[in-house]
């Protein structure tokens, strides 16, 4: 579909889904992946959530860097030197840095 939103999450395996630890006021608005504080079920997570959403409008991707640096995230850490978590909407990075449901919304819905 062309009218589709990617939402690239880029990190690692087993990183941390943001700087800031799982509380009890889920900030990031993300249940499903809590207490667990990894990149990954917060992807999941967040799928989730955007699938039930927006449907088929938004598709989150999730590009672990364990095994190497696909060149368009070379180029994006070497311009911007963003913090991982990356966020990439649609191509453009965002400075969020973590995986945060209300501010990659913000994001989403900027681009609809």
């Amino acid at each position: 579909m062309s009218n589709t939103i990617l939402v690239e999450i880029a990190g690692f395996k087993d990183s941390f889904c943001g700087p800031f630890p799982c509380d009890g006021d889920r900030t990031c608005d993300l249940e499903k992946c809590a207490p667990s504080e990894k990149l990954v079920n917060a992807v999941d997570a967040l799928r989730e959530r955007f699938a039930h959403i927006y449907g088929d409008k938004v598709e989150v991707r999730l590009t672990l860097l364990d095994d190497g640096i696909p060149d368009h995230i070379a180029e994006i850490v070497e311009k911007d030197q963003p913090p991982i978590p990356m966020v990439i909407v649609n191509g453009k990075i965002t400075p969020i840095g973590r995986i945060s449901l209300p501010q990659i919304s913000e994001e989403v819905n900027k681009v609809m």
